[in-house]
């Protein structure tokens, strides 16, 4: 009888243990722990026992999520000598409980709070699309990112509150669902904002990031229209796109880098081919307006959460992610409050317009992954992200191009919130169409 479980952490491990000095995907490698999950899940595959629809799939955890027995992190040097967590979160149960291999802990930005995926104090993972030029991962959740696209391991989480899930997917060209705040639990995982903060999967392919979603829901699968279809996940998108109305976001205070607007070009006449309708749509504000407006939401609240770490002196964040706390400090409270109200209003608002689309085209990022030594920690690259999650939207974002360096260029689908069997329904579809997408070659 095949090992499945066995073989595949070994190989894994071994896969870790070639890469990941260079990469720096992983904060924490736990081979002994994986090799016994796996073991135990073989024996019980071989007294006829479903070890659970997850058997031998190895998985990565961002480092701000608690894994039992391992220290949480959160990709920063003010967490250094923290106690091992003592009990895993609720969604790392429902992983083990579907039968995966826990491998070790995915590098973050601090506190998961920057959508490059750069860490000046623990290092940035290294995007493996290009290992010449040291390259954004895109954040927060780099190392998953990272780590999935190098091949390290084929699934992994990652946490998304203004696109830590859907950046490092776009950047470095994999498949990530951001979820509907308040679907996925959230005990045992570091807080930034909790009314945006959000679960995901990270995986090459739809039907992946869908079996893990579906592991990752488990009991909550009640709350969520559809949630029968994720049962079969290799069959998503066989309904096809056609009648379907996707509204394309035209965004003229957006530059795109003309590579990415190639992309999302010919993305938009491969769904016409499909039989998709595209009509013209515009959200309440400007992509760029939403931007500034996160800033007000989640920048008191993550000073709420870190602000002894944010004003300790002499001091252990990294100079970007502090400066970004403290500016949370000085958001006053009628600013925050007249947010809070606008962003009610802007919510209602989107309720109109997916009354008469399907789904929302964009692009994931406005330009391929940056050099690291072209990155400005003063902007952020979540202009297509952040405003999913001010208006209490799912979304996915695959990999559709690569520019003429090799690149990954991502596009973004966004539905309802609680429609993520729809996003991932139409993303397969897409992806269908699209065809074998080549992986980074790290020999």
């Amino acid at each position: 009888m095949t090992q499945l479980a066995t073989e595949a952490t070994e190989a894994a491990l071994a896969r870790i243990a070639r890469h990941n000095a260079r990469l720096h995907a992983f904060a924490t490698v736990v081979p002994a722990h994986a090799r016994e999950q796996a073991r135990h899940l073989d024996a019980l595959a071989a007294l006829g026992t479903s070890p659970g629809p997850l058997y031998g799939r190895v998985v990565g955890i961002k480092d701000i999520i608690d894994v039992a027995g391992l220290p949480t992190g959160g990709g920063s040097r003010t967490r250094d000598g923290v106690a091992p967590a003592a009990a895993d979160a609720r969604v790392v149960r429902r992983l083990r409980a579907a039968g995966a291999v826990l491998v070790g802990k995915t590098h973050t930005v601090e506190f998961a709070l920057g959508g490059w995926g750069t860490n000046v104090t623990i290092g940035t993972p290294r995007n493996p699309w290009d290992m010449t030029t040291a390259r954004a991962p895109g954040g927060s959740s780099s190392g998953s990112g990272v780590a999935v696209a190098a091949g390290l391991v084929p699934l992994a989480l990652g946490s998304d509150t203004g696109g830590s899930v859907r950046l490092p997917a776009a950047f470095c060209g994999i498949v990530g669902l951001k979820t509907t705040a308040g679907l996925l639990p959230l005990d045992g995982v570091l807080p930034l904002c909790p009314r945006l903060d959000t679960l995901g999967p990270m995986a090459r392919t739809v039907a992946d990031t869908a079996a893990l979603f579906a592991a990752m829901l488990a009991e909550d699968a009640a709350n969520l229209p559809g949630a029968a279809a994720l049962a079969a996940p290799e069959t998503l998108g066989a309904h096809g796109l056609a009648g379907r109305r996707i509204g394309v976001l035209e965004a003229p205070d957006v530059s795109l880098h003309p590579e990415v607007a190639a992309a999302f070009a010919d993305t938009q006449r491969l769904l016409v081919a499909l039989g998709a309708v595209l009509v013209p749509a515009r959200l309440p504000r400007r992509p760029t307006e939403y931007v500034g407006a996160m800033n007000d939401l989640i920048g008191p609240a993550g000073y709420q959460h870190y602000a002894a770490q944010a004003e300790a002196e002499p001091n252990r964040l990294g100079a970007p992610i502090r400066a970004r706390m403290l500016a949370g400090r000085a958001v006053p409270a009628h600013r925050l409050l007249a947010e809070q109200a606008r962003q009610r209003a802007d919510i209602a608002a989107t309720a109109e317009l997916f009354g008469s689309i399907d789904a929302l085209l964009t692009p994931a990022t406005a330009a391929p992954p940056p050099a690291l030594a072209d990155v400005d920690e003063d902007i952020s690259p979540s202009v297509f992200t952040r405003w999913v999650n001010y208006l209490d939207l799912a979304a996915i974002v695959l990999p559709m191009a690569r520019t003429a360096a090799g690149l990954p260029i991502g596009v973004q689908l966004i539905v309802p919130g609680l429609q993520e069997v729809r996003a991932l329904e139409f993303a397969a579809a897409l992806e269908a169409a699209r065809g074998a997408f080549a992986w980074p070659d790290l020999a």
